[in-house]
């Protein structure tokens, strides 16, 4: 298993046997393998890194798009209230910060500063968290939308997957 991950870190024939082994490292196989395994994927990506930078990525797109579909609840006058409203904007403003620090990981991922990727991976799950606990705070007064749900776990196996990509660099990185 050793010998795997260590090809699989630092490379040594790449495709879906590269997929297959660094998926091996993390919490959530199938969905590892599955976001990697597109032929896009496979064509950017000839080592683990690579594969980290795509998950990175994945992780992007999902939070994006977890904005735009809050804006639209927006939009269409969702929220419960004032006070739902409010915290729907303040959840978008987390997917928003979400993404940014996915996308502060990548020119970590690539200065092999695998610590500080991690860190800001680990503020990037738990910016959704965030968004959660305020509608917890005001039970009664806004309903947290089931599909946020969703996606809140969504972007945390995510992140999940990529942190344990992360760890898997740190190991095998130089000190």
């Amino acid at each position: 298993m050793i010998l795997c991950l260590n090809i699989a870190v630092h490379g040594g024939g790449g495709g879906v046997d590269l997929i297959h082994e660094t998926c091996k490292a993390t919490r959530h196989y199938r969905l590892c393998v599955s976001s990697l395994e597109s032929d896009s994927a496979r064509s950017n990506a000839s080592d683990a890194k690579g594969l980290a930078r795509i998950m990175a990525a994945v992780g992007i797109a999902n939070a994006t798009a977890t904005k735009s579909y809050i804006s639209s609840l927006l939009l269409r006058g969702g929220g419960g209230g004032e006070t739902g409203k409010r915290l729907l904007r303040d959840c978008a403003d987390k997917y928003s910060y979400a993404g940014d620090a996915l996308r502060a990981s990548i020119p970590d991922m690539e200065a092999e500063m695998y610590d500080y990727a991690y860190m800001e991976v680990a503020a990037a799950a738990d910016y959704p968290n965030a968004c959660h606990d305020g509608f917890r705070r005001h039970p009664g007064l806004a309903n947290y939308p089931v599909q946020l749900g969703v996606r809140e776990d969504g972007l945390r196996r995510i992140c999940d997957v990529l942190l344990g990509m992360l760890d898997s660099l740190l190991l095998h990185s130089s000190p």
